[in-house]
């Protein structure tokens, strides 16, 4: 079964899960011909995960993982082939309301969505 690890804490699995590999240029130009220039510098990662509804303490389970400023993911990884351990921080969260309960104090998140960015 797959499994995300963030800042050492195994969190749900999320329902969708993007890894984006990315080339980081310190600089690109083109000369008079068209042909480009680049100075890559680095290749980075960049995860989108999504949860589908969560309780509030798998919630607050998750955002707690990702709330120190930088913080170690476990992930696999589609260039690799294996599971990565990587330093990210995180962008900005978005967790969507799907219900309230006045009645019983019960509350559901309908999900969870963020970028983890490679440091």
């Amino acid at each position: 079964m797959y499994y995300l690890k963030i800042n050492g804490t195994k969190v749900k699995a999320p329902k969708e899960m993007t890894v984006l590999i990315q080339d980081i240029d310190a600089k690109a130009t083109r000369d008079a011909t068209g042909l480009l220039h680049r100075d890559r510098v680095a290749t980075k990662r960049k995860i989108t995960a999504s949860w589908a509804p969560l309780t509030i303490q798998e919630c607050k389970e998750i955002l707690d993982a990702v709330q120190p400023q930088f913080f170690k993911c476990e992930y696999l990884d589609p260039m690799d082939g294996t599971i990565n351990t990587r330093t990210f921080y995180v962008g900005d969260r978005t967790a969507p309301v799907l219900s309230f309960n006045n009645e019983t104090q019960e509350h559901t998140w309908n999900g969870l969505q963020f970028d983890l960015i490679e440091q």
